[in-house]
């Protein structure tokens, strides 16, 4: 399962979730995210002491996925369409005759304007796509995206409700850490001195964490946080603290999914 999820230790509600107080809402509205991580050649899931124990649970006003399938049609530049356009195009409309009279002109009208006349007429109407220049070819996928708006609000603190899960979300979007130190000679030569391994020295810098979203019973896992907003103009309280957010955020898969993958996406018991 490359990137539609092993069915494991799911996030649910609990003492470590960071969530709004949604009291009567049916769990099956309720979005779960959590962090995951690699357990095997296909599988992704919660691991004790490496990833993060904390879930930020939030109610999905938006939420879509979408699946982009590149069909292309290849041999469509294979007629004399695409070789003289223009050419093809006044055959294929009959602009061409008009032309053909004014080189001609009128003191030769005869056999030979008419033959030419009914060669002409032949091309009307007619055109160079056929079935096998018209011929679809699939020719692969991006990854899937799933873009979602997550709600959080705040009825008795709005630093645990609000900004909280907020905050934890943009830590797993962001990069885990980046290296201040740019040069690449730099990191070579504190590698030559034995301070920095060589891992290190190429690729310094940490990125962002996986998770997954468990949503309507059914888990997406690995995802990464393509993009995510921040309403500024969302309403706060007195101490300047968002009492209530819209976040937007599109979720994308590692790679693109095939049936297998799809399957293991089943629904599964809350």
């Amino acid at each position: 399962m490359a990137t539609i999820p092993s069915i494991g230790q799911a996030a649910t509600l609990g003492a470590n979730a960071l969530t709004s107080i949604w009291d009567g809402l049916s769990p099956h509205l309720i979005a779960t995210f959590y962090e995951v991580a690699k357990t095997g050649d296909d599988a992704w899931d919660r691991i004790e002491g490496k990833t993060d124990p904390i879930a930020v649970m939030a109610p999905l006003t938006d939420a879509n996925l979408e699946m982009v399938l590149n069909w292309q049609s290849p041999f469509e530049q294979a007629g004399p369409e695409s070789k003289a356009p223009a050419l093809m195009a006044m055959l294929q409309s009959g602009a061409l005759q008009p032309v053909v009279d004014a080189l001609m002109g009128k003191s030769k009208e005869g056999s030979a304007q008419q033959k030419s006349n009914e060669f002409l007429k032949q091309f009307e109407g007619r055109t160079g796509i056929t079935k096998l220049n018209s011929t679809q070819v699939f020719n692969g996928m991006p990854p899937v995206k799933i873009t979602v708006t997550a709600l959080f609000r705040a009825w008795r603190d709005s630093a645990s409700e609000v900004e909280a899960p907020f905050n934890k979300l943009m830590e797993w979007a962001l990069p885990i850490e980046l290296s201040k130190d740019g040069s690449v000679l730099a990191r070579a030569a504190e590698t030559a001195k034995g301070d920095m391994g060589y891992v290190e020295a190429l690729m310094p810098s940490k990125a962002p964490t996986r998770v997954a979203l468990k949503y309507k019973g059914r888990i997406f896992s690995p995802l990464v946080i393509e993009s995510i907003g921040m309403p500024l103009n969302s309403p706060v309280d007195a101490s300047g603290r968002f009492v209530q957010l819209a976040v937007p955020m599109t979720l994308c898969t590692l790679t693109a999914l095939d049936r297998k993958d799809w399957s293991n996406a089943a629904i599964v018991s809350m």
